[in-house]
């Protein structure tokens, strides 16, 4: 089969779960922002600052990946900033052809020049309303949902999952926990989960990326998480390619989904490439597979292009991109109608054209 080129799939409706508003900003909007802030950065030309943050994070160490947020990070203090990054965010995905997003931040990385909690979340909201609108004005309707994630380190989860359930009905959709797994183990986190659920919210967790089998049943048997943030290492519970171990078996007799992202995967050591990237045999066992672009500055990518990556790789048409996409949009976290609405209106026209 001949691999679906980049142009054809970006104009194809896509379903992201798993991407870092910080992780996506446009280079020139960095460098606009750090100039008014005084923040020096490692490169003034857009071209080749985006290049030192791919060649940066293309380190196969999970935490000198993380080191790059610190330029990011730092021009997001305010709430014109904030406003500014969230509607190029809606814009960006939307003109990648992704007809649904969920995107996260951590409000608690956003406090240095005085601003609130609330007012991080009204700032990132209010930019994803415009950016929403501009979008739909432009041909090119997303529906952006956000999630609020607590840095694992940190000792703050408890405060942010209220902060999520106190905006729930204002455009947050769901809580995360993020940041090095090694030695921060979800479990720190249990109050916050416990309340999620009493709450009746919903959650994702950073599990199964940089660390392996112990990360992903702490964040499903001890923490509930409703779905895996990367869970690429559950390979390690597959033997042979084919038999599944008792972890295995659980996630995918649940139809846990696993936010998997191929491009980052490989940039943190979690996957030699792509064409050796777990997906591959992810997807042959029909485990709720999704994938997503994680930080689409750090990889230099987006949707389309992780899709391509795939097609080439494994071979894969507009059947598997559908499936893809439509898991995504069964594992979302807004309402059911709302999912089923977008899957049977948007994604499955669309893809019966492409389909013939």
């Amino acid at each position: 089969m001949v691999a679906i080129s980049h142009s054809d799939i970006v104009k194809a409706p896509k379903a992201l779960l798993h991407d870092h508003l910080d992780g996506g900003l446009r280079p020139e909007t960095i460098i606009e922002l750090a100039a008014e802030i005084g923040h020096e950065l490692p490169a003034t030309d857009p071209e080749a600052l985006g290049a030192w943050f791919v060649a940066a994070a293309d380190s196969g160490s999970l935490e000198r990946y993380l080191e790059t947020f610190a330029h990011t990070v730092a021009v997001m203090q305010t709430p014109a900033a904030l406003h500014r990054v969230a509607k190029e965010c809606a814009l960006d995905l939307a003109a990648d052809g992704v007809v649904y997003a969920e995107v996260r931040y951590a409000p608690e990385q956003h406090l240095e020049h005085g601003l609130s909690l609330d007012d991080v979340v009204e700032a990132v909201n209010a930019g994803f309303v415009e950016g929403c609108e501009e979008a739909a004005a432009l041909g090119r309707p997303i529906r952006v949902g956000v999630l609020l994630t607590a840095m694992r380190h940190a000792a703050r989860s408890q405060e942010i999952a209220e902060l999520s359930v106190r905006f729930r009905d204002q455009g947050v959709v769901g809580f995360d926990i993020a940041g090095a797994e090694a030695g921060f183990p979800p479990t720190r986190h249990l109050d916050a989960f416990e309340y999620l659920q009493r709450e009746n919210f919903h959650f994702t967790i950073h599990a199964g990326e940089a660390f392996g089998l112990p990360s992903i049943w702490q964040a499903i048997q001890w923490c509930g998480a409703d779905r895996l943030g990367h869970g690429v290492r559950l390979v390690d519970d597959i033997a042979g390619g084919e038999v599944l171990g008792r972890l295995a078996a659980y996630v995918r007799d649940k139809r846990i989904p696993l936010e998997l992202c191929p491009s980052s995967n490989v940039q943190t050591g979690a996957a030699a490439s792509i064409a050796e990237h777990p997906i591959g045999l992810l997807h042959d066992l029909r485990f709720r597979v999704t994938v997503n672009t994680d930080n689409r500055l750090m990889s230099g990518t987006s949707m389309s292009r992780e899709m391509a990556l795939l097609s080439e790789a494994f071979g894969w048409g507009w059947a598997e991109l559908q499936w893809l996409t439509i898991n995504a949009m069964k594992s979302a976290f807004i309402p059911y109608d709302e999912r089923l609405a977008i899957i049977n209106e948007v994604i499955k026209p669309a893809y019966a054209k492409l389909l013939g």
